[in-house]
């Protein structure tokens, strides 16, 4: 009985949750390049949510830019190594986030980055009768505590994939860096040994005499 009424009040509010429509994308910039992705908001006052992060790629840092329907500038950065906005957008239209890697000249950036467009109605339930109606106001709080949770435990969750990859690029680049480094060595060595062996062969050939025992 009781699971009938939290289904029948969570209908109920469901008219009045925010809808979010959200973009989750990685993508690949290569040196001197500029990419944009944009966002159609369809009225005014809806929340932008816009979040990115370098996963690798030289110091971790990327330029970026978001521009509204009137190309103003609404937010902007260089050498950012990741961000987390949100902002109410005041014009109807679409929204354009880029991103440019004019500071690197060989080095590619991986950036993982998120564009979410939602809209908050506030409007009241209609009164019911009932145990559910005296009950959906301390639901619908719940609801959206519960919502504020999930994108807290969201945020610690890209937070944390971010040091992974970060620490992943380190690694990887230490081991290159290593295995070159022991690939110089080993020829380095080589090339000492053998020009040992050519110093002691001209001890002992005819074009050496002087330095026979």
């Amino acid at each position: 009985m009781i699971l009938l009424q939290f289904l029948s009040a969570v209908l109920l509010l469901s008219p009045f949750v925010r809808v979010a429509r959200a973009t989750a994308l990685t993508t690949a910039i290569a040196a001197n390049e500029r990419v944009c992705f944009y966002a159609d908001v369809d009225k005014a006052g809806e929340k932008i949510g816009f979040y990115f992060a370098v996963q690798a790629g030289g110091s971790f840092d990327i330029d970026f830019d978001v521009v509204d329907p009137n190309d103003k500038v609404l937010l902007d950065g260089q050498r950012e190594r990741s961000g987390d906005y949100v902002f109410t957008a005041n014009t109807v239209g679409e929204y354009s986030f880029c991103f440019e890697n004019d500071m690197s000249t060989l080095t590619e950036k991986l950036v993982d980055f998120d564009i979410m467009v939602e809209s908050e109605p506030r409007r009241e339930p209609p009164a019911k009768v009932g145990q559910v109606a005296d009950h959906t106001s301390a639901l619908e709080e719940s609801i959206f505590r519960l919502s504020n949770m999930m994108m807290n435990i969201k945020r610690t969750q890209r937070h944390f994939h971010t040091r992974e990859r970060r620490g992943f690029s380190l690694v990887t680049s230490t081991q290159n860096r290593l295995f070159w480094y022991c690939v110089i060595e080993s020829l380095g060595v080589i090339g000492m040994a053998v020009l040992q062996v050519y110093i002691l062969q001209t001890f002992f050939t005819k074009t050496g005499r002087r330095y026979k025992v």
